[in-house]
């Protein structure tokens, strides 16, 4: 029997893979984490691994910022990727001027929509809003940029409010509006109702998910958005952000891939050597615990579960660790069994007795309740000292 990942009551997602897609913000949201200040070799390299991963559109910066960020983001709309490069924009002229400049693909143009932003941050109507939110994508549209309208705040935006002025930016030429979850407030449930209800004004501008993850839920709430009817999902590398961060790609990615059966066609081989890869540029490190990427998430220490991976690596691991450029790992200590340490020492070339055996466990255990984490060097020390004493003291 061919065992499959994943679980069997799992609902399909009976979605047009070549419509769903990813729009990264590592470069720009990623890097909105306080502390946070990519220089222009790491935005470099993060978009060139972004893309041999395969995705979509890269959102490479926020131009307003600065004239060094124009020029790094202009690089890399130069650089030849297979990515399409967006950048954002406010709801300015000027600010689509100077994504112009950097000869990049599209705009995320954002303005507020929700009535504490429009009270407390900018001080403006609704309608006023809306106006320079439509003026702008207009504008943006008339120099052949692809645009997403972005509603800042939409999930504490009333539905009709947001439905029209959605309707209102299709309508204006934007190919994308999306729902922005700012504060990570949202629910699955209201995710999948705003989407789908939204979805029901629109004839032709797809729908994009951008969620933030305070209380743990933008990786549900991006997969349910989808659900709901939305075909582009926002997340940065390791979930990196503002507050407590995004939607972790590589998260995003395997959860679709191996919960729901939809494949994105990534080269998912690379998102190991990705994650690396921002935790060294952002200098945040990777919880050894994180899922998918964490550098423990796929040791094994346990005699059962050991037991268990030797014989199927399914029955203790969701997916196959080298598939995304990652590895497993048998680690020794109070919880081992036997067959662990015979298949470890094994790979190292020994062979010994079943009686030896439990006696190098034991040696294990003791070892590793002292405090002493049981390293190669460790173990073959603990190997040679049993061997030792056997060959003192035959039975």
């Amino acid at each position: 029997m061919k065992w499959k990942e994943g679980c069997p009551y799992n609902p399909k997602l009976n979605i047009d893979t070549e419509e769903l897609y990813i729009y990264d913000t590592t470069l720009r949201d990623g890097e909105q984490t306080p502390g946070v200040c990519f220089n222009r070799e790491a935005k470099l390299a993060i978009a060139r691994k972004l893309d041999e991963l395969g995705i979509k559109q890269i959102e490479a910066g926020f131009p307003a910022v600065s004239e060094r960020e124009m020029e790094t983001i202009k690089e890399i709309a130069n650089e030849g990727l297979n990515a399409h490069i967006l950048v954002l924009s406010r709801a300015l002229k000027e600010d689509i001027d100077r994504a112009l400049y950097c000869d990049v693909d599209g705009v995320i143009i954002f303005i507020a929509t929700s009535p504490l932003h429009l009270k407390y941050k900018l001080r403006k109507r609704l309608e006023d809003v809306e106006k320079m939110g439509m003026e702008a994508v207009e504008y943006a549209k008339d120099h052949g940029l692809f645009v997403a309208f972005s509603a800042e705040d939409a999930t504490r935006t009333p539905l009709e409010d947001l439905s029209r002025i959605h309707k209102n930016a299709e309508e204006h030429g934007a190919d994308r509006v999306h729902i922005a979850d700012t504060t990570g407030v949202a629910t699955p449930q209201s995710i999948f109702y705003i989407c789908s209800e939204l979805r029901k004004h629109l004839k032709r501008a797809h729908i994009g998910v951008h969620c933030h993850n305070d209380f743990g839920f933008a990786v549900i709430n991006s997969i349910y958005g989808v659900i709901g009817g939305a075909r582009a999902i926002s997340t940065t590398v390791n979930g990196i952000g503002e507050r407590a961060g995004n939607a972790p790609l590589e998260e995003v990615v395997m959860a679709l891939m191996v919960l729901y059966d939809v494949n994105l066609g990534l080269n998912i081989g690379v998102l190991k050597e990705l994650s690396e890869l921002v935790a060294k540029y952002s200098k945040i490190a990777v919880p050894v615990n994180k899922p998918i990427v964490g550098d423990r998430v796929f040791y094994h220490e346990s005699g059962i579960h050991v037991d268990g991976v030797l014989a199927n690596p399914f029955t203790y691991e969701p997916f196959l660790p080298e598939k995304i450029g990652h590895r497993r790992e048998i680690v020794f200590g109070k919880h081992s069994g036997g067959k662990g340490v015979q298949a470890k020492l094994r790979e190292i070339g020994i062979e010994v007795s079943e009686d030896v055996l439990l006696e190098i466990v034991k040696r294990i255990k003791e070892t590793r309740e002292e405090g002493t984490e049981i390293e190669d060097s460790i173990l073959r020390d603990i190997v040679e000292e049993v061997i030792k004493s056997k060959q003192r003291c035959p039975k």
